[in-house]
């Protein structure tokens, strides 16, 4: 990096707030998918919009890449610099600046932690419902930039129908507000379009999302099954009666092994399958619906049924789940976990075709997924240190992803596309679909400096099938 970029940089945000030596950048090398590494030649701490909005005009002046980064913790490839360039640590703009409780809404920073926000309204009856895995850990602006799912989106939703307007700063410098604390939205939904953009339209630098009022009655229950095909069945039944649970996890044999021996959840051991049941709403509604699912398990071969009996009980099994991909690090060296959706109706038959795409690749496949719809997440385990095992992972998580749009379903449900599967959207788009897309992110960021390489298939990374029109990407089309 130029000595004097690092200088206007210093001058700009102070000394305390620039990292530029190869050690410390190389930190932010990658985030929580390893094998994807670019480290940037400098790192930037902003604190204001209008910081922001400085550090992305000098770095267009000198055609400097810019990454926005919040706590690292994606699963695409996404918050790293495959070109170098000034990478974006938001983390110090992390404050919640208004809750506003009768209208449903809080204002945030982009570096606010999600769990944050709902502690500080939950004494008050409210909270904020997008709750991915690493919510203890993972910004706010992080999970709107990869438009964040979680256990409970089945029934609240993914970020983006959270969040009802942005301050953003653009690919050219310019700050803009899309949205706003109406509910109401006139015109195009430019908001839409910035959550789960990936920071390649721009910086996200506030955030105005909704909030939503505790339920009245919440039922945990965990019920097993002796195979997880029959686990998944049920989980179709229980959605086709007209239930929609607040939540549906399911997980088989090996992860239930490493959260046991990890976490403590009170996960049988024995069991093939267990599935995560949550139920809230009005107290007679639940109760109502809890005889319902238990019926519907039952009948669908479930083992036992056990319902948390005070709310220690149920922040344990919930621990389990969220903390389950970390607890499997106890059983394998390394894993790729891949992220594709099926039809809710498809899971029994893909867990079958995992089952037989891991046989194949004489690997582990490991299944802990958001079941209710159909997001799963499939653990692909190997070992770096024998020869040839990483590429029989990815040729595992390829083959599962194809089959999973062969069933009808899409390549991501919640971790984004970044780096990991940007190759892949030509399996579900045409070179039209594409360019479509590429015409807008123009609109906002006409240099292609907002974190580039990503979402995008690279030059003549372009592959003829799909179901989007199947049409090759032409050569250099993408930044």
């Amino acid at each position: 990096m130029d000595p004097r970029i690092v200088r206007d940089l210093t001058r700009l945000l102070g000394p305390e707030a620039v990292l530029a030596a190869p050690d410390e950048c190389l930190v932010y090398e990658c985030d929580m998918l390893t094998h994807y590494k670019g480290a940037p030649d400098v790192v930037a701490f902003p604190t204001t919009t209008e910081q922001v909005a400085a550090v992305v005009r000098l770095c267009l002046a000198e055609g400097l890449p810019v990454i926005p980064r919040g706590s690292g913790t994606g699963l695409i490839g996404g918050a790293m610099a495959p070109r170098g360039g000034v990478l974006l640590a938001l983390n110090r703009m992390n404050r919640l600046l208004e809750v506003d409780l009768p209208n449903r809404l809080a204002v945030v920073e982009p570096g606010l932690i999600n769990l944050w926000l709902t502690r500080a309204v939950e004494g008050r009856g409210y909270l904020f419902a997008p709750d991915p895995s690493s919510q203890m850990v993972s910004t706010i602006g992080g999970n709107a930039a990869t438009n964040a799912g979680g256990a409970h989106c089945l029934k609240y939703g993914i970020t983006v129908n959270h969040v009802l307007g942005l301050e953003v700063v653009t690919g050219e410098g310019e700050v803009v507000w899309l949205g706003g604390k109406v509910q109401e939205r006139i015109g195009y939904d430019l908001t839409g379009v910035m959550v789960g953009s990936e920071g390649t339209l721009g910086v996200i630098t506030k955030l105005v999302v909704r909030l939503l009022h505790a339920a009245e009655a919440v039922e945990t229950a965990l019920a097993t099954f002796p195979e997880i095909e029959e686990a998944a069945a049920a989980v179709s039944a229980i959605i086709a009666r007209g239930i929609v649970p607040a939540a549906l996890e399911l997980m088989d044999e090996p992860i239930l092994r490493a959260v046991e021996a990890g976490i403590k959840a009170g996960y049988p051991a024995d069991a093939k399958a267990v599935l995560l049941v949550e139920l809230d709403g009005p107290r007679a509604e639940v109760e109502a619906q809890a005889e319902a699912v238990a019926a519907i398990c039952r009948a669908h071969g479930a083992l036992s049924l056990r319902v948390a009996r005070d709310e220690a009980e149920r922040a344990l099994l919930w621990k389990g789940r969220k903390e389950a991909a970390g607890a499997f690090g106890r059983i394998t060296h390394n894993y790729v976990l891949q992220d594709a959706v099926v039809p809710r109706s498809r899971l029994a038959q893909i867990m079958r075709e995992i089952g037989a795409i891991a046989a194949r690749h004489g690997l582990l496949v490991a299944n802990v997924f958001h079941a209710g719809d159909g997001n799963l997440h499939p653990l692909i385990c190997y070992d770096e240190r024998v020869a040839g095992e990483f590429e029989r992972a990815l040729e595992a998580s390829e083959a599962i992803l194809r089959a999973c749009i062969a069933m009808g379903g899409t390549v991501t449900g919640e971790h984004g596309v970044g780096m990991d599967k940007a190759s892949s959207l030509p399996l579900l788009f045409s070179a039209g679909d594409l360019e479509a897309m590429a015409r807008v992110r123009r609109v906002f960021d006409p240099r292609g400096l907002m974190n580039p390489a990503k979402i995008f298939p690279a030059a003549g990374a372009c592959r003829e099938v799909g179901q989007g029109g199947g049409r090759p990407v032409p050569e250099g089309l993408w930044v």
